[in-house]
């Protein structure tokens, strides 16, 4: 087990000092349900988890400024100057600590010195669950306590998506950065991706647990589909706006969509604006299930959720779609969707715990049949969301 004593010492071997350094952590985060909403204006409906990413930190009393990744060990110490945070393609990993630095700096916060950061992520690699947004906030959070900064958490979260958007180049919503930086521990966030409204909801389990299910498939369609799919769903916003005033997708009813779904002029486009509507209001309604601590309807949701992002928005694939089915098919599950971006990454199920070795023994069975390598299985426990560790065993 990884202990914050074992990351110390790779810390001080790593960077050749007898100086501990601080730890903090960003967990990796799930969406229960709520896909594809985030870009079109829409509620989400994530959770952090007990994956994620540690940063161990020091300030130095130089400009310097060194990563290195214990995740990414034959990159080695990756060096730069406070004075020139520019994205640099042969940085690779790192580019994410430098970006928040950079807008960090550009949004007024000063840094007087440069610092040594070590990393190390247990977010299984090209999964879906948010590594890079993971390693973002564990920026913003060492950065926070390191220079004893004072950063309203949202605005952390905001400058997290803008590294992505702007620095890295993705095209991604806010929902990544937001539910690791404002996770709370045994609940879900309603997050309202257009105002930034939200609110907590207990995820309360009581006999279940929620399994992750990574496909292993490598998502090498997920970032050009992704930007695809976005298109699509601007241009079917333009289209309907010939006749209503609105500004996305989530500001549509289900109602008023069917209503109006002929003004959009490309078939495809009208089925990617109907996953983001119908979506849209699944999410309010999963809400509500939670609330009433009905886990069965909750998992309800989930399974017409999966069904519309493979019909409609089409972004699932046939590894996830041959998990989601055969997690269906087994007693004790209540519901089942792919999670992220799609084509790979993961799923989640609502299992009953009592059965969760025979879930996990008949799914990989057959996903193995099918597709001709395992599946990979985790349980989530709903974690906080960034912040110092103190404890010395890691999760």
């Amino acid at each position: 087990m990884m202990t914050k004593s074992n990351l110390s010492q790779t810390f001080k071997k790593t960077f050749d000092t007898t100086d501990t350094p601080r730890t903090f952590f960003a967990p990796g985060r799930i969406n229960l349900i709520g896909e594809h909403t985030d870009y079109n204006g829409g509620h989400v409906l994530p959770a952090s988890i007990s994956f994620g990413t540690y940063a161990l930190g020091q300030k130095r009393s130089d400009q310097k400024l060194r990563f290195y990744s214990m995740n990414f060990p034959n990159m080695g110490v990756i060096e730069c100057d406070l004075s020139n945070l520019d994205y640099t393609k042969e940085d690779g990993w790192a580019n994410y600590p430098k970006g928040m630095l950079l807008y960090l700096q550009k949004s007024g916060y000063e840094f007087s010195y440069g610092a040594d950061i070590l990393f190390y992520g247990n977010i299984p690699n090209s999964a879906g669950l948010s590594s890079s947004a993971s390693i973002e906030m564990a920026t913003g959070v060492l950065l926070e306590g390191l220079f004893d900064l004072k950063i309203d958490r949202v605005h952390m979260v905001q400058l997290g998506q803008k590294v992505e958007n702007e620095y890295i180049g993705v095209n991604s919503g806010i929902m990544d950065q937001f539910a690791i930086g404002m996770g709370k521990k045994d609940h879900a966030i309603l997050l309202n991706c257009q105002t930034l409204n939200y609110e907590y909801a207990p995820l309360e389990l009581k006999g279940y647990v929620i399994q992750i299910i990574n496909t292993n498939k490598q998502r090498t369609l997920a970032g050009s589909k992704y930007n695809e799919r976005r298109q699509q769903c601007d241009q079917a916003i333009i289209d309907l706006q010939t006749k209503l005033s609105i500004t996305s997708l989530g500001d549509l009813t289900k109602a008023e969509f069917d209503q109006h779904k002929h003004l959009i002029k490309d078939v495809t486009n009208q089925k990617r604006a109907k996953h983001a509507v119908y979506e849209n209001a699944r999410t309010l309604e999963a809400l509500e299930k939670l609330r009433e601590s009905d886990l069965k309807g909750f998992g309800k949701c989930m399974n017409e959720s999966h069904l519309s992002l493979k019909q409609d928005y089409e972004v699932t694939g046939m590894e996830l779609d041959t998990i989601v089915q055969a997690a269906w098919d087994q007693e004790g599950v209540l519901g089942a969707r792919m999670t992220g971006a799609g084509f790979g990454g993961c799923a989640i199920a609502i299992v009953d715990k009592d059965k969760i070795e025979d879930f996990k023994k008949n799914v990989n069975a057959i996903y193995y049949k099918a597709i001709g390598y395992d599946a990979t299985f985790y349980t989530a426990t709903i974690g906080d969301g960034a912040k110092e560790v103190t404890e010395g065993v890691l999760k």
